[in-house]
């Protein structure tokens, strides 16, 4: 069984994977740029971790070597304990800035600040436009 699969593997051309393997790697590298969720930019970088894997599985298929399939292996065993310490830097940094306390206390406030301000416009704009459309 182990043949037929590494035989339809290397049935399908290595630029396919090639192409394919960039094309996920492109759209993670992306999603880390422009989006600003936490959560979504680790799911983006473990889809270029992803991305890799599929790479090196199948270079490691084409070159009938298992080293490679042993590194994706490690690498995807890695991948969730990264996540995990990501997830928990970012809760104590998010604890510290709400609690007001450390080195986050006068950005939290200044963002506060503005967010009131904004708010405070926007309430004074909705009530002219009340008054302008009776």
């Amino acid at each position: 069984m182990n043949d037929s699969v590494s035989q339809a593997i290397q049935g399908i051309p290595l630029n396919y994977y090639i192409w394919l393997s960039t094309a996920l790697f492109v759209i993670g590298v992306l999603g880390v740029l422009y989006r600003r969720n936490a959560i979504v930019i680790f799911m983006c970088i473990e889809l270029m971790l992803n991305a890799v894997n599929l790479l090196m599985v199948a270079f490691s298929n084409y070159h009938n070597d298992g080293a490679g399939q042993v590194f994706v292996f490690f690498v995807m065993a890695v991948a969730p304990a990264e996540v995990a310490v990501g997830l928990a830097i970012l809760i104590v940094i998010l604890l510290f800035a709400v609690s007001g306390s450390g080195l986050l206390a006068g950005w939290v406030t200044s963002i506060r600040v503005r967010e009131t301000i904004t708010g405070e416009l926007n309430r004074r704009t909705e009530i002219v436009n009340h008054a302008l459309d009776a």
